[in-house]
């Protein structure tokens, strides 16, 4: 039955559960200083301590306390963070906790069940269950200081004290963070798929610090009237407006006007596209990109490099 695999896909996650809760220190006139609390969810992605939370909701915190299922309440710190995508790794001194199991956000359909799992409004007690449905995928969201190019709409309520926490499919797999919600909006919130941030993980216990892939390209989307304006050869993809000195794709041959179709065999159909995919990749990758230049068309195999956090190309 339906509310059988609901239950078990909650019980399943539940010990993975953190509850978040933040101290900022605000200065006002005379200096006088007074804290500020904040509360929000995280994922344990490791047993040795490590969890996972959106990075808004530690950004400028002083203290950082973490609860877990057991009772345990320590403190943390933080020891990665990718504010571009909103994503902060945290670490306690505490071993012995229990891992959520991360599953596969590329797989997500829309209409599949989700369930948030989470601490609204930073309530006591075991974490809060709310379910829905995935209502769209690859939804962008830009801002001055982020770009989702990707990401997962669902109407399963989201409330405040929810960000950082699952998002879950019946076989308890974590697909996506919960990161927002359009407060004026019903059933509108949204989560970062969890496909995008396996690598920023594995590369911390790689290397002891989040580091992700840098291809070194600006690109816009291609469309009909840009396809015909240039005498582009296909009317799809990312058009490369811009190339980085000494970056890999310099070194690969890769230069404006070119316009990016694949990436190792799977389509570009926007610039968010050539994104994602990147996001998907390791530093030190050789990836292979099938590239239009006019009608023509190459293959370029450029070897990713580390990036700066600010670098989305």
């Amino acid at each position: 039955m339906l509310s059988e695999e609901i239950v078990k896909a909650v019980e399943k996650v539940k010990p993975s559960i953190v509850n978040v809760s933040t101290v900022k220190m605000v200065y006002e006139f005379f200096f006088y200083a007074f804290p500020v609390h904040g509360v929000g969810s995280g994922i344990v992605v490791d047993e040795e301590g490590l969890f996972l939370t959106n990075h808004h909701v530690i950004r400028g915190s002083d203290r950082i306390q973490a609860s877990f299922s057991d009772g345990l309440m320590t403190e943390g710190r933080v020891v990665g963070a990718d504010p571009s995508l909103d994503i902060a790794l945290i670490k306690v001194d505490d071993a012995g906790l229990k891992p959520a199991e991360l599953g596969d956000s590329d797989t997500l359909r829309v209409g599949e069940i989700v369930i948030a799992v989470g601490n609204p409004l930073g309530l006591a007690g075991e974490p809060t269950v709310t379910m829905g449905v995935v209502s769209a995928l690859d939804r962008q969201i830009v801002s001055r200081d982020l770009f989702f190019p990707e990401l997962i709409q669902t109407d399963a309520a989201i409330n405040p004290g929810n960000s950082g926490g699952p998002l879950v499919n019946l076989k308890g797999e974590v697909v996506a963070v919960n990161t927002a919600v359009i407060p004026f909006a019903q059933g509108i919130s949204f989560a970062i798929p969890i496909s995008s941030i396996k690598p920023l993980i594995e590369s911390f216990k790689k290397y002891g610090r989040m580091v992700k892939p840098w291809l070194g390209v600006k690109s816009i989307d291609v469309n009909k009237q840009i396809a015909n304006y240039y005498s582009l050869g296909v009317d799809y993809g990312a058009l490369v407006v811009e190339v980085s000195p000494r970056s890999p794709a310099e070194r690969a041959g890769l230069r404006p006007g070119d316009v990016v179709t694949m990436i190792d065999g799977k389509p570009v159909k926007s610039s968010a596209s050539l994104v994602r995919e990147l996001r998907r990749k390791s530093v030190g990758q050789r990836i292979e990109l099938l590239i239009y230049r006019g009608y023509s068309r190459y293959v370029a195999s450029p070897v990713l490099e580390e990036a700066g956090f600010q670098t989305l190309g």
